[in-house]
């Protein structure tokens, strides 16, 4: 199999995740790190074909980087067109979705459903290589409802990787179709991270990377090596200061910002393009209201942009009032300490 040395030399990424990681999203990230792997949100194959193209694929590659798009669907001529339209938006890999739990992907059959289905997902894989000349991995869960762990996953991985599939995400997680909702599925099922690794000593000539209910770069940093490499979701999302260490943690490089407030300057260009074209501030600050958690002043740095941002004519001048209420509770949490 070619290997795509650029792509797999990327050890941390950040979870696709529905309504979250849009173009906003993505181009906050990037002012936190320059070498993290980032997602699009999961896209249908027929929504690519049939709708807003240029909506559903919007990408800024100044602004966002190196960005892989998830696609989901199960047909492999339209998934290997949407494919091929999405490389034509400069994205840098194709991921399939094979995980997501949700009502809505298991009625269209794709997502976590087609881990009972891998010569379907192997069809799709080769169908999409032989359309792009992309990497196209795939993020999978450990397995469904009943299937058994060990022998499911190690079949599903083996047909999969025949059809050339060289990188698996894994969310250690069963998903369970049947009795639980997609946010209990986030949440109930046990981890089980062995079963990764055994994975990897399984297949050691593929790129395994692991995800799923990792909260820090230090733990994430346990698991890579032996794996090729970790994704965060919901801690990248909710704490988004932990991704300035990315660089450093994992790439041996400087970090791209020294403190949230640099950060904070870095986005203003941005948002100012996006408030010219008519975008909401809503939109933009909803990513970025996690950027002071845990500092003095973080709560009231979200609840300023959280009530404020939806009011109408709402702009810079609201983010950097945010932020100055930030240094006021910073500057007296400091004179406290010194007192």
């Amino acid at each position: 199999m070619k290997k795509h040395s650029d792509f797999n030399r990327r050890l941390f990424s950040v979870a696709p995740m529905m309504d979250w990681t849009d173009r906003h999203c993505r181009a906050f990230h990037r002012v936190l790190t320059n070498r993290a792997l980032l997602y699009t949100e999961m896209v249908t194959s027929a929504a690519i074909i049939h709708g807003d193209r240029s909506r559903l694929l919007a990408h800024d590659p100044e602004a966002e980087g190196r960005v892989a798009v998830q696609l989901g669907g199960s047909d492999p001529a339209e998934l290997a067109e949407a494919a091929r339209i999405a490389e034509g938006f400069g994205y840098v890999a194709i991921n399939l979705n094979c995980g997501c739990p949700s009502d809505r992907v298991q009625s269209g059959r794709f997502g976590a459903c087609l881990m009972t289905e891998p010569e379907t997902v192997a069809r799709c894989v080769a169908a999409m290589r032989r359309a792009v000349t992309l990497p196209v991995t795939v993020k999978c869960r450990l397995g469904v409802d009943h299937q058994d762990t060990e022998e499911s996953l190690s079949r599903f991985v083996a047909v999969v990787a025949e059809a050339g599939c060289e990188t698996f995400i894994v969310h250690a997680r069963k998903a369970w179709l049947q009795g639980l909702s997609p946010r209990q599925n986030r949440e109930t099922p046990p981890l089980d991270y062995a079963r990764v690794h055994r994975l990897k000593a399984e297949r050691p000539g593929l790129e395994i990377h692991l995800n799923g209910g990792l909260a820090s770069l230090d733990e994430a940093q346990r698991h890579s090596p032996p794996l090729d490499g970790v994704m965060l979701g919901r801690a990248a999302y909710e704490r988004p200061w932990l991704l300035a260490g990315v660089d450093e943690a994992f790439h041996d490089a400087l970090r791209p910002v020294a403190t949230r407030d640099e950060a904070l300057d870095r986005c203003i260009p941005y948002i100012e393009r996006e408030l010219a074209r008519g975008v909401p501030l809503a939109r933009i600050a909803r990513h970025m209201l996690g950027l002071y958690h845990g500092e003095p002043g973080g709560r009231l740095f979200r609840r300023i942009l959280s009530e404020g941002a939806h009011r109408d004519g709402a702009g810079l001048p609201l983010l950097l009032k945010a932020r100055e209420a930030v240094i006021a509770a910073r500057t007296s949490a400091a004179a406290a300490r010194a007192a």
